[in-house]
């Protein structure tokens, strides 16, 4: 009877660890999800966009291009760069009213 209750015990606390765990990664996750929703809502506000994945996606496109095309100018590709600035500016004029 007392090694029940012994077992009985462990798996309490054993169970009641794991909970609180849980309940701990539930709120961490929570919290960064929160905000990283309040980030991309922010920015969409300021640039006068959606907050949909395309959009996002359609954003983070048309910036790589314009840091392409900082990356060619660097490089001193006249041609190559202004390539670059005029599809990024062209992508990112799509998004942003």
């Amino acid at each position: 009877m007392h090694v029940e209750s012994f077992i009985g015990n462990l798996g309490l606390w054993l169970g009641t660890l794991v909970r609180f765990i849980v309940e701990t990664l539930n709120g961490l996750f929570g919290t960064i999800t929160e905000a990283g929703s309040n980030f991309v809502d922010g920015m969409a506000r300021a640039l006068g966009m959606d907050t949909s994945i395309i959009s996002i996606a359609v954003l983070i496109i048309g910036l790589l291009f314009l840091y392409n095309a900082v990356r060619s100018f660097i490089r001193a590709s006249i041609i190559g760069g202004v390539i670059w600035l005029v599809l990024g500016l062209w992508i990112l004029s799509w998004i942003i009213s």
